[in-house]
Protein backbone atom coordinates (compact mmCIF):
# COMPACT_ATOMS: atom_id res chain seq x y z
CA UNK A 1 0.00 0.00 0.00
CA UNK A 2 2.78 2.37 1.25
CA UNK A 3 4.42 1.37 -2.43
CA UNK A 4 1.48 2.76 -4.31
CA UNK A 5 1.20 6.49 -2.39
CA UNK A 6 5.36 6.85 -3.19
CA UNK A 7 4.33 5.75 -6.80
CA UNK A 8 1.19 8.16 -6.98
CA UNK A 9 2.96 11.11 -5.30
CA UNK A 10 5.92 10.64 -7.55
CA UNK A 11 3.79 10.45 -10.67
CA UNK A 12 2.15 13.74 -10.00
CA UNK A 13 4.71 15.20 -9.09
CA UNK A 14 6.39 14.43 -12.06
CA UNK A 15 3.01 15.30 -14.06
CA UNK A 16 2.90 18.94 -12.55
CA UNK A 17 6.74 19.32 -13.31
CA UNK A 18 6.12 18.35 -16.93
CA UNK A 19 2.84 20.60 -17.08
CA UNK A 20 4.87 23.48 -15.77
CA UNK A 21 7.66 23.02 -18.31
CA UNK A 22 6.50 21.61 -21.70
CA UNK A 23 4.37 24.78 -23.09
CA UNK A 24 1.52 26.30 -20.13
CA UNK A 25 3.17 29.56 -20.70
CA UNK A 26 3.13 29.55 -24.43
CA UNK A 27 -0.16 28.79 -24.51
CA UNK A 28 -1.05 31.71 -22.13
CA UNK A 29 1.11 33.34 -24.19
CA UNK A 30 -0.75 32.89 -27.33
CA UNK A 31 -4.31 32.99 -25.96
CA UNK A 32 -3.80 36.05 -24.20
CA UNK A 33 -2.61 38.10 -27.61
CA UNK A 34 -5.04 36.16 -29.87
CA UNK A 35 -6.65 39.04 -30.56
CA UNK A 36 -3.42 40.06 -32.47
CA UNK A 37 -2.91 36.57 -34.52
CA UNK A 38 -4.08 36.91 -37.81
CA UNK A 39 -6.24 32.93 -38.87
CA UNK A 40 -4.56 31.12 -41.45
CA UNK A 41 -6.46 29.06 -43.96
CA UNK A 42 -4.78 25.81 -45.03
CA UNK A 43 -5.52 23.50 -47.47
CA UNK A 44 -4.87 19.68 -47.82
CA UNK A 45 -5.34 16.61 -49.87
CA UNK A 46 -4.46 13.62 -48.04
CA UNK A 47 -5.76 9.68 -48.10
CA UNK A 48 -6.99 7.37 -45.44
CA UNK A 49 -5.86 4.13 -45.73
CA UNK A 50 -8.58 1.47 -44.23
CA UNK A 51 -6.95 -1.96 -43.88
CA UNK A 52 -9.01 -4.83 -43.11
CA UNK A 53 -6.94 -7.87 -44.21
CA UNK A 54 -3.68 -7.58 -42.35
CA UNK A 55 -2.07 -9.29 -39.25
CA UNK A 56 -2.69 -5.59 -37.68
CA UNK A 57 -5.54 -4.68 -39.46
CA UNK A 58 -6.48 -0.88 -38.72
CA UNK A 59 -9.98 -0.80 -38.27
CA UNK A 60 -11.30 -3.08 -35.91
CA UNK A 61 -15.15 -4.13 -33.99
CA UNK A 62 -14.98 -3.92 -30.72
CA UNK A 63 -18.54 -3.93 -29.54
CA UNK A 64 -22.06 -4.67 -30.80
CA UNK A 65 -25.82 -4.37 -29.80
CA UNK A 66 -27.79 -8.42 -29.83
CA UNK A 67 -29.53 -7.14 -32.64
CA UNK A 68 -26.52 -5.53 -34.85
CA UNK A 69 -26.16 -8.83 -36.49
CA UNK A 70 -30.17 -8.97 -37.87
CA UNK A 71 -29.69 -5.09 -39.11
CA UNK A 72 -28.69 -3.86 -42.49
CA UNK A 73 -27.30 -0.92 -41.55
CA UNK A 74 -25.11 -2.66 -38.90
CA UNK A 75 -27.29 -0.33 -36.67
CA UNK A 76 -25.13 -0.77 -32.97
CA UNK A 77 -21.74 -1.72 -34.21
CA UNK A 78 -19.37 0.46 -32.59
CA UNK A 79 -15.16 0.52 -33.91
CA UNK A 80 -11.68 1.75 -33.31
CA UNK A 81 -9.96 2.49 -36.23
CA UNK A 82 -5.89 3.61 -36.20
CA UNK A 83 -5.71 4.11 -39.88
CA UNK A 84 -2.48 5.20 -42.20
CA UNK A 85 -2.91 8.91 -43.24
CA UNK A 86 -0.78 8.51 -46.69
CA UNK A 87 0.15 11.55 -49.74
CA UNK A 88 -1.05 9.52 -52.13
CA UNK A 89 -3.76 6.57 -52.48
CA UNK A 90 -1.57 3.68 -52.91
CA UNK A 91 0.31 1.49 -50.32
CA UNK A 92 3.34 2.26 -50.32
CA UNK A 93 2.77 6.02 -50.37
CA UNK A 94 4.47 7.81 -47.83
CA UNK A 95 2.56 7.81 -43.96
CA UNK A 96 2.29 11.50 -42.76
CA UNK A 97 0.09 10.35 -40.00
CA UNK A 98 -2.58 8.19 -38.77
CA UNK A 99 -6.52 8.62 -38.18
CA UNK A 100 -7.13 7.60 -34.48
CA UNK A 101 -10.49 7.16 -32.71
CA UNK A 102 -13.49 5.25 -32.97
CA UNK A 103 -17.11 5.53 -35.29
CA UNK A 104 -20.48 4.01 -34.44
CA UNK A 105 -23.11 2.53 -36.87
CA UNK A 106 -25.85 4.83 -36.12
CA UNK A 107 -28.44 4.76 -38.21
CA UNK A 108 -31.71 2.28 -38.53
CA UNK A 109 -32.23 3.73 -42.49
CA UNK A 110 -29.21 3.72 -43.93
CA UNK A 111 -25.77 2.59 -43.35
CA UNK A 112 -23.77 5.92 -42.20
CA UNK A 113 -22.35 6.78 -38.89
CA UNK A 114 -20.80 8.87 -36.14
CA UNK A 115 -16.79 9.29 -36.39
CA UNK A 116 -14.64 10.75 -33.99
CA UNK A 117 -11.29 10.77 -34.47
CA UNK A 118 -8.26 12.62 -34.64
CA UNK A 119 -5.78 13.40 -37.59
CA UNK A 120 -2.27 12.92 -35.76
CA UNK A 121 0.52 13.72 -38.01
CA UNK A 122 3.79 12.12 -37.09
CA UNK A 123 6.34 13.32 -40.54
CA UNK A 124 6.53 16.55 -42.62
CA UNK A 125 5.07 20.00 -42.04
CA UNK A 126 2.99 19.09 -39.34
CA UNK A 127 4.44 16.53 -37.44
CA UNK A 128 3.13 17.09 -33.89
CA UNK A 129 0.00 18.18 -34.72
CA UNK A 130 -3.40 17.00 -34.58
CA UNK A 131 -6.77 18.32 -36.18
CA UNK A 132 -9.86 16.76 -34.44
CA UNK A 133 -12.96 15.53 -36.31
CA UNK A 134 -16.41 14.42 -35.68
CA UNK A 135 -19.62 13.94 -37.62
CA UNK A 136 -22.14 11.95 -39.47
CA UNK A 137 -20.58 9.84 -42.33
CA UNK A 138 -22.80 8.64 -45.14
CA UNK A 139 -20.51 5.99 -45.90
CA UNK A 140 -22.32 4.72 -49.07
CA UNK A 141 -22.81 8.42 -50.81
CA UNK A 142 -20.28 9.36 -53.41
CA UNK A 143 -19.00 12.65 -51.56
CA UNK A 144 -19.44 13.22 -47.57
CA UNK A 145 -18.07 16.23 -45.25
CA UNK A 146 -17.19 15.72 -41.37
CA UNK A 147 -16.22 18.74 -38.99
CA UNK A 148 -12.87 20.10 -37.97
CA UNK A 149 -13.30 21.01 -34.35
CA UNK A 150 -10.30 21.77 -32.80
CA UNK A 151 -6.58 20.77 -33.15
CA UNK A 152 -3.31 21.08 -31.56
CA UNK A 153 0.26 22.25 -32.53
CA UNK A 154 0.02 24.04 -36.10
CA UNK A 155 -3.18 23.88 -36.32
CA UNK A 156 -4.50 25.47 -32.77
CA UNK A 157 -7.70 26.56 -32.05
CA UNK A 158 -8.81 25.25 -35.52
CA UNK A 159 -12.08 24.61 -37.40
CA UNK A 160 -13.42 23.58 -40.56
CA UNK A 161 -14.54 21.21 -43.07
CA UNK A 162 -13.33 17.81 -44.83
CA UNK A 163 -14.96 16.59 -48.35
CA UNK A 164 -14.19 12.64 -48.07
CA UNK A 165 -14.77 10.51 -50.81
CA UNK A 166 -14.23 6.90 -51.34
CA UNK A 167 -11.06 6.69 -54.00
CA UNK A 168 -10.80 2.69 -53.96
CA UNK A 169 -12.96 -0.08 -52.04
CA UNK A 170 -11.92 -4.09 -52.32
CA UNK A 171 -15.46 -5.14 -51.99
CA UNK A 172 -13.84 -8.59 -51.01
CA UNK A 173 -11.24 -7.12 -48.78
CA UNK A 174 -12.96 -4.11 -47.62
CA UNK A 175 -9.60 -2.38 -47.72
CA UNK A 176 -10.32 1.16 -48.99
CA UNK A 177 -8.76 4.73 -49.70
CA UNK A 178 -10.49 7.67 -48.70
CA UNK A 179 -9.55 11.05 -50.27
CA UNK A 180 -9.60 13.96 -47.43
CA UNK A 181 -10.22 17.59 -49.28
CA UNK A 182 -9.32 19.44 -46.03
CA UNK A 183 -9.61 23.17 -45.32
CA UNK A 184 -8.28 24.51 -41.58
CA UNK A 185 -9.07 27.84 -40.42
CA UNK A 186 -6.56 28.55 -37.53
CA UNK A 187 -4.34 30.27 -35.51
Amino acid sequence: MAKQHIFLIVLFTVATMAAKSNGATPIKEFLRNIDQVKSKVTELQLYVQDIFTSPTPSNLPVAFANSTSASPTLFGLVAVLDDPIRVEPKPDSMIVGQAQGFFAFSSLEDTSFHMTFDLVFTRGRYNGSTLNVMGHNAYMQPRRELSIVGGTGAFRLARGIIGVSTVSMNATTGDAFFQYNITILHY
